[in-house]
C-alpha cells in the first residue's frame, strides 16, 4: 500500500474520551482537519469543552497563539456518526474500548467506508494490531499509533507496525513526528515497549508488599526519595486506576503464555473485585475522602535502598530482553521510558551506571531466593556480564 500522509490529510478519531479528545487536539493543533465520532452525543459535547478549555490553557500559558487556537477549533468536527463519516479521511485513528472483538468489528466497517488509500490506526495500549488487522480484507493498512493520556501533554507515542504493514508504519511516523511528538517503533508484541517493560515496576512493588518487605508508603516513598521516581508505584496505580492497571498486567500476562514474571497479584485482583480502583473511586491503596489521612513511610534508608535495588534490576532485566528479543531498539526503549513514564533515567543507561554485572548479579540472588522463573536473568545481560561490556560507548 502506497499510502501518503502529510500536513493536507484529513483525520478521522473514532472515540470522544479522554484519549480520543486528546489525539484530535493534537491533530487540530498540527493543521489537520479532524472529525471525531461517537455514538454518544454526550461524550461529543463534553470531548469539544474539553478540548477548547485546553486550547484556552495553551493561550494562556503561551505555547499558542489565541489565532493559532481558534484555527485548531475551527478544524475541528464532533459527529455523532457512524463509520461512513469517515469517507474522506486520509488516516482515522480507533480510541475505544480495549476488546479485540470489537476493534475488529469496528476496523472492517471502517475499511469498507474509506479510501483505499487510507491509513486504519488504533491506539491500543496492549492487543496484538495483527489480530486487530483480522477483522480487515488489507491488514497491511493497519497499525497502531499508541499515545499516551493525556495525548495533548505527554509527548510519547510508539509506533507499531506489523509484518504486512511495516512500510505504512514508517510513513505514519513521519507523520506523527511533525506534530511535535517523539516516537518511538515498538514491534506488534505484548505491551509493546512501555507497558511491558514498566510492569516490574508495579508487580515487584507488590511482590515486596505482599512478602511484608514494606507496607505502601515505605515502597512509594523509597522509589521516589531513594530512587528518583516521580511517582511511587501505589499513588501511580491509583492514579491510572486499578482496574485498568490489573487489566493490562492480565492481557500481557496471558498473551505470554502465563509467564510468572507478568502474573497479575492477587492483592490488586481483590482491590479490583471490592471497588477500591483508586482516585476515582475514591479508595485505593490510600484513601481519597475528605479528611483522609495518609500513612507516613518509614524513612529507613538502608531499606529503602534494598527496594529500589530490588525493582530497578527488575526493570533492567525487562528492558534487557525487550532489546534482545527485538521489540525495540536500545535507544527506543530508553527514550520510551523516559518520555512516555518521565522514569528517571533509561534504564539501560542506568545499568551502564549501576555496572551490568551488578544487575546480573541481583537478578542471580533474587532467583536463587525466590526459585521459579519469575526471576530468570535475561541471556543479554548474563552474556555482557561476562564481556564486560556495556549498552552504551
Amino acid at each position: 500500500m502506497g499510502a501518503s500522509l502529510d500536513k493536507n490529510t484529513r483525520v478521522g478519531v473514532l472515540g470522544a474520551g479522554a484519549m480520543g479528545t486528546g489525539i484530535a487536539h493534537v491533530a487540530a493543533v498540527a493543521g489537520h482537519h479532524v472529525v471525531v465520532v461517537d455514538s454518544a452525543a454526550p461524550a461529543l459535547e463534553k470531548s469539544r469543552a474539553t478540548i477548547a478549555a485546553n486550547l484556552a490553557r495553551d493561550v494562556e500559558k503561551k505555547r499558542l497563539t489565541a489565532s493559532d487556537s481558534a484555527a485548531a477549533l475551527d478544524r475541528l468536527r464532533f459527529v455523532a456518526g457512524d463509520a461512513k463519516t469517515f469517507a474522506d479521511c486520509g488516516l482515522v485513528i480507533e480510541a475505544i474500548v480495549e476488546d479485540l472483538a470489537v476493534k475488529q468489528r469496528v476496523f472492517a466497517s471502517i475499511e469498507a467506508s474509506v479510501s483505499a488509500e487510507c491509513v486504519l490506526a488504533t491506539n491500543t495500549s496492549s492487543l496484538s494490531v495483527a489480530d486487530i488487522a483480522k477483522g480487515t480484507k488489507g491488514p497491511g493498512r493497519v497499525i497502531g499509533l499508541h499515545f499516551f493520556n493525556p495525548a495533548n501533554v505527554l509527548p510519547l507515542v510508539e509506533v507499531i507496525g506489523t509484518v504486512a504493514s511495516a512500510t505504512v508504519a514508517a510513513t505514519a511516523r513521519a507523520l506523527v513526528d511533525t506534530w511535535g511528538k517523539t516516537t518511538v517503533r515498538a514491534s506488534d508484541t505484548p505491551g509493546f515497549i512501555v507497558n511491558r517493560v514498566a510492569r516490574p515496576y508495579y508487580g515487584e512493588s507488590l511482590c515486596q508488599l505482599e512478602e511484608r518487605i514494606a507496607d505502601v508508603a515505605t515502597i512509594d516513598w523509597a522509589m521516589k526519595e531513594v530512587g528518583g521516581f516521580k511517582m511511587g508505584p501505589f499513588e501511580l496505580m491509583d492514579l491510572i486506576g486499578n482496574d485498568v492497571n490489573y487489566s493490562v498486567t492480565l492481557s500481557v500476562f496471558k498473551a505470554l503464555g502465563n509467564d510468572p514474571r507478568y502474573r497479575p497479584s492477587e492483592v490488586q485482583r481483590g482491590l479490583v473485585e471490592s471497588g477500591k480502583l483508586g482516585r476515582k473511586s475514591g479508595s485505593g491503596y490510600y484513601e481519597y475522602g475528605t479528611g483522609a489521612v495518609q500513612p507516613a513511610p518509614s524513612q529507613d534508608g538502608a531499606l529503602g535502598q534494598r527496594i529500589v535495588d530490588r525493582t530497578v534490576a527488575m526493570l533492567i532485566n525487562e528492558a534487557a530482553d525487550a532489546v534482545e528479543t527485538g521489540i525495540a531498539t536500545r535507544d527506543d526503549v530508553d527514550l520510551a521510558m523516559t518520555k512516555g513514564v518521565n522514569y528517571p533515567k533509561g534504564l539501560l543507561r542506568w545499568a551502564d551506571e549501576i555496572g551490568i554485572g551488578v544487575v546480573a548479579d541481583r537478578m542471580s540472588a533474587l532467583r536463587a531466593t525466590f526459585k521459579g522463573e519469575r526471576y530468570r536473568p535475561s541471556p543479554l545481560l548474563q552474556r555482557m556480564a561476562r564481556e564486560g561490556t556495556r549498552f552504551y560507548p
